[in-house]
């Protein structure tokens, strides 16, 4: 063997080596962020109340306006982000005039975890945000080195495009401590909202969501309207006919029955569902009742497309909402969510156990536990008089008991 080519098969030997031992060296023992993936209640209130303030149906085109952007928000937003697309964790937090953004991301591949811990100061130069400084573990990056990273992997995500519009809507971006927000001066464009619903709907999933609702339609279709259909009389055929489309049609089937026992169209999504069949309205119940099968149909959905934390959160603001100016709070609605959203993680996982129990026809109590026996109707005031808050004990020994019901049943075990 020549000399030359014995130093390139040594060089392809220690290429390996180098990369690992690189990784050895940035990788820390400890996560710069430690935190659940949970997501409170109150982050989905913050979303809601920015959404009002900012909805693009009361906007036109080059409109000037001002976002006021809980800091609260931004730190629950980044931390999903990680969670559920890095497998990682995220922090954000506002100190003085700037935004620090923290991140921790696991590295499984080494011989024992490790982390990838980055951070960075985000700063207002010339009213746009721009990194002043950033740290990869106690490795020191410049500013301008860490924005192109930061532009390399945007164009390698494939987000070029809708970063440009966001560049373009916004006028600038400043950081207030005392108030707590991220404050957004912007030029409103519809085209925002297509980018966002490019980033929320890929071609694919029009594709399934088509289908979808083209199926539900057809089994909905002879169906009498005011008699109410068992809801697992409708989901298991459903899922049936998805899965045989395609192996990612189950989550877009959960999304087109969700806008159907809620009363809401598609075509706010997407335009273009309008020209698509539209589903008979027909009542579906779970367990009798009409509201628990909107409860696990719409759990079901968010757990598919967004994850468990975050239906979670959405369940239970909901009650908070509906204890202090509406039906009451509901173990019962809580029950139904929480089923919804154990089946929808089943089927974004495309589960042998639930394909196995699609085979043969299920009823209502293969799908929810018994909602008996759970207190429903809570004002807030009695609400706190039994339960205080959410993370009280005996609040906590509620949803234990409905967590246990939940574990006796085949499906969820």
């Amino acid at each position: 063997m020549s000399r030359r080519r014995l130093r390139g098969w040594l060089l392809l030997l220690l290429l390996p080596l180098a990369g690992v031992s690189s990784w050895l060296v940035i990788a820390e023992r400890q996560p710069l962020v430690s935190r659940s993936e949970g997501i409170a209640a109150s982050s989905i209130a913050d979303a809601r109340r920015l959404l009002a303030s900012n909805h693009p149906s009361r906007q036109q085109r080059g409109d000037a306006r001002t976002a006021l952007i809980p800091a609260a928000l931004v730190d629950t937003a980044i931390n999903h982000f990680a969670s559920r697309s890095l497998g990682g964790r995220g922090a954000f937090v506002i100190v003085g005039r700037s935004g620090e953004l923290r991140l921790s991301i696991p590295l499984h591949s080494l011989p024992d975890t490790r982390y990838l811990n980055l951070s960075a100061v985000i700063a207002g130069a010339d009213g746009y945000p721009r990194i002043a400084a950033a740290s990869l573990a106690d490795l020191p990056l410049p500013g301008w080195l860490a924005e192109a990273a930061v532009a390399a992997m945007i164009r390698a995500a494939g987000l070029a495009e809708q970063w440009r519009v966001a560049e373009r809507s916004i006028r600038r971006v400043d950081f207030d401590a005392g108030a707590g927000h991220v404050v957004v001066d912007y030029v409103w464009q519809p085209e925002l909202l297509e980018q966002v619903r490019s980033l929320a709907i890929t071609p694919e999933d029009a594709v399934n969501l088509r289908s979808a609702q083209t199926a539900l339609a057809g089994l909905l279709d002879h169906r009498a309207g005011a008699v109410p259909v068992p809801l697992a009389q409708v989901l298991t055929p459903l899922l049936r006919c998805c899965s045989e489309r395609s192996p990612r049609c189950g989550r877009a089937a959960l999304l087109v029955l969700a806008a159907h026992v809620s009363g809401n169209s598609l075509s706010q999504l997407l335009p273009e569902a309008r020209s698509w069949p539209r589903p008979r309205r027909v009542k579906l119940s779970l367990h009798g009742r009409h509201d628990s099968a909107q409860h696990f149909v719409v759990s079901a959905a968010f757990a598919a497309w967004a994850g468990e934390p975050a239906a979670d959160a959405v369940g239970l603001d909901k009650e908070m909402r509906d204890a202090r100016s509406g039906s009451g709070f509901s173990f019962a609605d809580l029950a139904a969510d929480r089923a919804g959203i154990r089946f929808g993680e089943l089927v974004v996982a495309r589960s042998p156990r639930l394909q196995a129990a699609l085979q043969r026809p299920l009823s209502d109590g293969d799908l929810a536990p018994s909602l008996a026996g759970l207190p429903e109707g809570l004002s807030a005031a009695e609400f706190e008089r039994r339960f205080v808050a959410p993370e009280s004990a005996s609040y906590r020994q509620m949803t234990a008991e409905i967590e246990r019901r939940l574990s006796a049943m085949s499906l969820y075990r």
